[in-house]
């Protein structure tokens, strides 16, 4: 079989997850992206409150991700308004995603029809239909509600959860998790971008009973607040901890004893003491130079491709 024979499904959200999409797409894999739905900030969580739809940011993106680079339409889908009332703050896409949930009268058929006008090749679903909320439990005792809330918490996130809990998952973003040859969790914000798909009813339990090989690509660096002083070990620790005990193959990390991020920069410590702490429990590891040189707070684009081909 070859790789273009081969599936490959993604799960995650935010700006991590679109590198992955376009690396996977090259690999000549055929991709399946699963979307987390809980972003209530900015342009999409202003169209949650004022229409009632999901928010279309982050599927948006995938979306333009997996269509071709030199696509005019997808390069408008980006264009954010940086003027005008009821406008400033809104990317084309995201009011063409609402629109598109009016026309063919659902959220999944909007992304489907997004998707046809700017010839993404792949999938994008959503992890979920049903209308959540993040909640989250920080380092000290607080109870912290929404997405964008989570993602500023002053202290270090311990604990996330969805309400409704458990929401069904959709579908087809199961079936695609069953069918994979290969499963990418990650880069993204570790208990807002990640966490909100794995608390889906049947997604968890999807990624433990799936033949795929299911790799976790853990973040360069932690996050203010959210991920403060988290080393590698405890970013798998915590993606265990959401429900994927024994799911997780492959950790795919930044080696920081070979290339240290500059000073300042809060990387998350992937040093070889760390990497055999991840190896006792029965997870494969792999270190490399993931960085980006220009924004090390974030995966070179090119690198973490490379890589993946190795482990994949």
């Amino acid at each position: 079989m070859s790789v273009g024979d081969k599936r490959a499904v993604a799960i995650g959200g935010g700006t991590g997850l679109p590198l992955v999409l376009r690396c996977l797409e090259t690999m000549g894999y055929d991709v399946t992206a699963v979307v987390t739905v809980a972003d209530d900030g900015g342009s999409s969580g202003a169209l949650r409150r004022q229409l009632g739809i999901l928010p279309p940011g982050d599927i948006r993106n995938c979306l333009v991700a997996l269509a071709p680079q030199d696509s005019e339409l997808a390069r408008v889908f980006q264009y954010r308004f940086a003027a005008g009332e009821g406008l400033a703050g809104h990317s084309l896409g995201n009011l063409i995603i609402a629109a598109l949930v009016d026309i063919e009268g659902g959220f999944a058929e909007a992304i489907d029809a997004a998707g046809e006008i700017i010839g993404t090749c792949g999938r994008v679903l959503p992890s979920t239909l049903e209308d959540v909320v993040l909640e989250a439990l920080d380092s000290t005792g607080s109870h912290v509600s929404g997405q964008a809330l989570v993602a500023q918490s002053s202290g270090p996130i311990m604990r996330v959860c969805l309400s409704p809990e458990a929401p069904s998952a959709y579908p087809p973003a199961l079936d695609a998790i069953m069918a994979a040859d290969v499963v990418v969790i990650g880069p993204g914000s570790l208990f807002t971008s990640i966490m909100p798909n794995l608390l889906v009813g049947g997604v968890a339990q999807a990624l433990q009973n799936t033949e795929a090989r299911v790799v976790y690509v853990c973040n360069v660096a932690n996050q203010r607040g959210e991920t403060t002083g988290m080393d590698a070990r405890e970013h798998v620790d915590a993606v265990i901890a959401h429900g994927l005990a024994d799911a997780i193959d492959v950790v795919l990390l930044h080696d920081t004893d070979a290339s240290p991020l500059p000073e300042g920069v809060p990387a998350v410590d992937g040093s070889a003491a760390v990497r055999e702490q991840i190896r006792t429990l029965g997870i494969d590891v792999v270190a490399r130079d993931l960085a980006d040189a220009e924004f090390p707070m974030h995966h070179d684009a090119v690198s973490l491709c490379h890589a993946l081909g190795e482990v994949l």
